[in-house]
């Protein structure tokens, strides 16, 4: 018990540590770098977004909760026997607390196990499903920069260098996941060989448990193989209309602010900053992913306060709204019926 204490107040502390530096770096990102970048200021800003309808709210709002709606497939996909309002409201309290804080994934799996373990959910089926929504998120993002390449060529757009390395940076990682995830899936020798690997890593950190990954890999191998074969198209679908709508909600933004550029290049702003929100450095990126995207539009010819006005509205609507809606879903799951665990296997989360 003693020793549990010290080990506690350590944690704490650089976990406070770090929620202060990533919050105190989205700050600055936001408040001075932001336009720095974008070579604009924020009173420039804020004339341009005066000039947006107000109404026009109703209409974003709404695309985002249909990309929301349409995210419930990927998870409904991986889990099977969850329902879409289920899933809802397990993504919208999940996110809402990986986004608000740095390097959050972590936390915001723990609440994701809490909440479906209430209803009835094992921990092996809640480990699965997040291993492969997760492949599927990476993959997802990885992806975009290529797509965006393939549309800016066909339309004879001079590429930037930025976006070539980026793209090429998603073309390795999404390789090296899909390489590693395959090999993990495809037969119990791979699994033991990535999970030994794990092992190791962890054991340099923390000794305590590490034995644990090898065995837990092999058991989740079926569980994630059965995944793949039953969900995969629900996921891959569900992927598509979640980015696709917030697509369509980046262009009506960044026409409502003033941005005139071609489609090829406005997909590519948004791919690069789809790709950016996967920076752990701050909360969902924040800071990071503005910055880079409203770059990028700055970059290919548009108006500087139209680029970022435009790109600062994408993000309320996409990353400030969580914190309403996670409060939504926070209390729409004190409220919703709950029962005791299926007799699966309860497998620990390899998390």
């Amino acid at each position: 018990m003693t020793t549990q204490a010290p080990d506690r107040r350590r944690v704490l502390v650089r976990r406070g540590l770090q929620v202060t530096l990533g919050l105190g770096l989205a700050a600055v990102m936001l408040v001075w770098g932001l336009p720095y970048f974008a070579k604009t200021s924020w009173s420039e800003v804020s004339s341009v977004l005066g000039t947006v309808p107000a109404t026009s709210a109703l209409l974003y709002v709404a695309l985002v909760l249909a990309g929301l709606y349409c995210y419930t497939f990927v998870m409904v996909g991986a889990m099977p026997g969850l329902s879409h309002g289920r899933a809802l409201v397990l993504n919208l309290c999940g996110s809402s607390v990986s986004n608000l804080l740095p390097g959050g994934g972590a936390v915001g799996l723990a609440a994701t196990y809490t909440i479906a373990k209430s209803w009835g959910f094992s921990a092996a089926r809640v480990t699965t499903m997040a291993v492969v929504t997760g492949v599927w998120n990476v993959l997802t993002r990885a992806a975009l920069p290529v797509v965006a390449i393939a549309g800016l060529s066909v339309g004879a757009t001079d590429l930037p260098t930025s976006m070539r390395e980026a793209s090429w940076a998603a073309i390795v990682t999404g390789v090296v996941v899909l390489a590693v995830f395959a090999l993990a899936v495809a037969t119990d020798r791979g699994a033991a060989l990535v999970g030994s690997a794990v092992d190791r890593v962890i054991r340099v950190v923390r000794r305590r448990h590490a034995d644990q990954v090898e065995r837990a890999a092999r058991d989740l191998r079926s569980r994630i193989a059965e995944t793949l074969r039953t969900g995969w198209l629900s996921m891959t679908l569900g992927m598509v209309g979640f980015f696709g709508l917030y697509y369509v909600l980046f262009l009506l933004v960044t026409r409502a602010t003033g941005v005139d550029l071609p489609f090829g290049q406005l997909f590519a702003a948004y791919a690069i900053g789809r790709l950016l929100t996967a920076v752990g450095v701050t909360p969902g990126g924040l800071g990071v992913t503005e910055t880079g995207t409203a770059a990028a539009l700055v970059a290919w010819g548009a108006d500087p306060a139209a680029a970022m006005a435009g790109v600062v509205l994408f993000s309320v609507f996409t990353h400030l709204m969580e914190v309403p809606l996670g409060a939504i879903g926070w209390l729409a799951w004190t409220v919703m019926p709950r029962r005791a665990s299926t007799a699966d296997d309860d497998l620990e989360p390899v998390a």
